[in-house]
């Protein structure tokens, strides 16, 4: 069985985004409003899977800004640059 998650990038109504993290085994669905939130999220759900996780699928609501869509892959650069430079501590 392929451990495979989902992640949404939204809308949240009040002028910024969010992450809609689901997984595709069981159904179940987490909220994560920043990065840190997506990061610990996606780690926690995948301990339940002995951190054996197969891949996230990326996907955009279609209301989504074209500013907060280039805000999140901003971001997610960074983080994860600041992610690797890390480990090569």
């Amino acid at each position: 069985m392929k451990i495979i998650f989902e992640a949404t990038i939204k809308e949240n109504g009040i002028g910024g985004w969010y992450i809609q993290l689901k997984d595709s085994v069981d159904g179940r669905i987490e909220n994560c409003n920043n990065l840190e939130e997506f990061s610990l999220t996606i780690e926690k759900m995948g301990e339940e899977y002995g951190g054996n996780i197969d891949g996230v699928e990326w996907k955009v609501d279609e209301n989504v800004s074209p500013e907060h869509l280039m805000e999140v892959k901003n971001k997610m650069a960074k983080y994860h640059k600041e992610l690797f430079d890390d480990s090569n501590d």
